[in-house]
C-alpha cells in the first residue's frame, strides 16, 4: 500500500481486480497493492476508528450478543458506507491497515486494537447472510478440517444431544454440519462446555464455528501486529517523519466528536452563575480543578489550560474569564503579577494574542492521555486518582453508594469514559446512550436536562 500526498490524483480504485479475490470479510494477511491518497488514508482510518470505539463502548456497557450484532451492523453502515460495494471493500482494507500502523506501536495499543478488531470480525462473520458465505471465509483460512461424515455423526448423535440439552442449544438434526477440530483451537467453547470433546477433538456445530475462525483471526492479527511494529520502528517512522508519522502518532488519541471551541446550546454562563453551575453541571475533572482553584487560588499550566478552555467552551466570555482568573490568582500572587504573567495566556486561549488561534477545549481522550506531575490537578480523575480519592470525590458530587461501586469498577478496569458516563447518569437520573466523550458535552447535556426539569 503506497501513500500519496493530497494533491496526487491517483485513483484509489485503480486496481479493481484486487477486490475480486478478496472474501466478503477480508483476513488482512498482507497490505494490498493500492495507491492511497493521504487524506483518504486518514479519513478512512478515522471512520473505522469510530466503529471500533463504538464496539468498545458497547462491550464495556455489557450489551448482549444480539444487541452487539445490531450495534456493529449500524456502526458499519453509518461509518463505512461507500457508493459501490467494491469501494466499501477497499475502504475496509485500507482503514484496517492504516489503523494497524497506528495501534502497533505499544503493547497497550496493540491489545486494544486486537480485541476490537477480533470482536468486529466475530460479529461481521455472524452477520453473514448464510452458511455458504461463512464457509467461503473459512476456506480463506485454508483449514484442514472437514465436516463430520454421516456415519460418524450417527455414532455420536446421542452425546451431541446431551451437550445441546445441557447448554440450552437446539438438538442436532440429520442435516446438521459438525466439524472435528483439536479442542485447544476452540478454548471459548471448551470453557463454556458447549461442545462434545472426544479423544482430544471438539465437535463444533456450524452455528458455533465463529469461535474457531475468530480465534484463528485473532492469532493471525496478533503476530502481524508485532511484525508491523518492527517495520514501523526500524524504517517507516523515520522515512515518513514529515508526512505520515504525525498522522499515525496523533490518531490513537483523536477526538471524533463535535468541536466545542464555541459555546453550544444550553452552554452559556456568566460570572455570577459559575459557582452554581460548577456544582450542578461540571464533570468531575473540571469540578476538581474548579475546587482546587478556589481552595489554593492557583493552578499550574496544565490545569489552567484544561479548565480555561473548558470555561471558554461553555460560554464564559473573555472579559468574564479575565475577571474570574484575576479574582482568584490575585489572592495569592497579587494583581500586578497576574497581569504580567497570566493574563496573556487567557487572552491567547481566546485567540486574542500570538497566532490568534481559536483553541478548542480538551476532549476526554486528550485529558485521559495527559501525565500530571506533582502539584498538578489536571488530567482525568477516573484514571489518575487513587481509588480512595476517587470515592471521596464522587461522594462530594452526590453519587450514591450503589452507583459509586459501578463507577469504581469501570475505572478500575480502565473504562474511564464509561465511568464518567455512569457518574452523569447517577447524578441526572437519565441514561446517556451516546456516552461522555468530551467535558463540554457533559456540561451541555447536563444543562439541557436540568433546564427541562425546571
Amino acid at each position: 500500500m503506497e501513500i500519496f500526498r493530497p494533491q496526487s490524483r491517483r485513483n484509489i480504485l485503480s486496481s479493481s481486480s484486487d477486490a475480486v479475490s478478496v472474501p466478503t470479510i477480508p483476513l488482512y494477511r498482507s497490505a494490498p497493492s493500492l495507491d492511497v491518497r493521504l487524506e483518504e488514508f486518514e479519513s478512512f482510518a478515522i471512520d473505522r476508528l469510530r466503529v471500533l470505539k463504538g464496539i468498545s463502548d458497547g462491550m464495556s456497557r455489557g450489551k448482549k450478543p444480539e444487541e452487539m450484532e445490531n450495534l456493529v451492523k449500524d456502526l458499519w453502515k453509518v461509518n463505512m458506507r461507500q457508493q459501490h460495494a467494491s469501494e466499501v471493500l477497499h475502504k475496509d482494507i485500507i482503514s484496517h491497515f492504516a489503523l494497524r500502523l497506528v495501534y502497533c506501536r505499544t503493547e497497550d495499543l496493540r491489545k486494544w486494537f486486537l480485541s476490537m478488531e477480533s470482536a468486529l470480525f466475530r460479529y461481521r462473520f455472524r452477520l453473514l447472510k448464510n452458511a455458504e458465505a461463512q464457509r467461503a471465509v473459512m476456506e480463506e483460512f485454508d483449514l484442514p478440517y472437514r465436516a463430520v461424515s454421516n456415519v460418524e455423526f450417527e455414532s455420536i448423535k446421542e452425546k451431541l444431544g446431551q451437550v445441546a440439552r445441557s447448554t440450552g442449544q437446539p438438538l442436532p438434526t440429520a442435516d446438521a454440519i459438525f466439524y472435528k477440530v483439536p479442542f485447544e483451537e476452540v478454548p471459548e467453547l471448551v470453557a463454556g462446555r458447549k461442545v462434545l470433546i472426544s479423544q482430544g477433538y471438539a465437535y463444533v456445530a456450524m452455528n458455533q464455528i465463529v469461535s474457531l475462525v475468530a480465534t484463528l483471526f485473532r492469532s493471525q492479527l496478533s503476530k502481524t501486529l508485532i511484525l508491523t511494529n518492527r517495520k514501523w520502528t526500524s524504517s517507516i517512522r523515520e522515512q515518513e517523519k514529515h508526512r505520515l508519522t504525525p498522522i499515525v502518532e496523533a490518531m490513537c488519541s483523536s477526538y471524533l466528536g463535535p468541536d466545542y471551541s464555541q459555546s453550544r446550546e444550553y452552554a452559556d454562563i456568566s460570572l455570577k452563575d459559575i459557582d452554581q453551575v460548577a456544582k450542578s453541571s461540571f464533570p468531575l475533572c473540571m469540578r476538581h480543578l474548579f475546587d482546587k482553584l478556589k481552595e489554593d487560588h492557583h493552578l499550574k499550566h496544565g490545569g489552567r489550560m484544561q479548565l480555561g478552555l473548558f470555561l471558554k467552551g461553555v460560554g464564559l466570555n473573555l472579559d468574564d474569564a479575565l475577571a474570574f482568573w484575576r479574582a482568584e490568582f490575585s489572592k495569592k500572587v497579587g494583581l500586578e503579577k497576574f497581569e504580567k504573567q497570566y493574563a496573556y495566556g487567557i487572552r491567547h486561549n481566546y485567540g486574542k494574542e500570538g497566532k490568534r488561534t481559536d483553541y478548542s477545549p480538551y476532549s476526554c481522550t486528550k485529558i485521559i492521555s495527559s501525565t500530571p506531575g506533582t502539584g498538578d490537578h489536571h488530567g482525568c480523575p477516573y484514571r489518575h486518582f487513587s481509588e480512595e480519592n476517587l470515592r471521596a470525590a464522587l461522594g462530594r458530587m452526590g453519587v450514591n453508594s450503589r452507583a459509586m461501586e459501578d463507577v469504581i469498577d469501570k475505572a478500575r478496569n480502565r473504562h474511564y469514559q464509561l465511568a464518567c458516563t455512569l457518574t452523569f447518569e447517577a447524578l441526572h437520573g437519565m441514561p446517556c446512550d451516546a456516552g461522555i466523550n468530551h467535558p463540554n458535552q457533559y456540561f451541555s447535556d447536563s444543562r439541557k436536562i436540568l433546564q427541562s426539569k425546571a
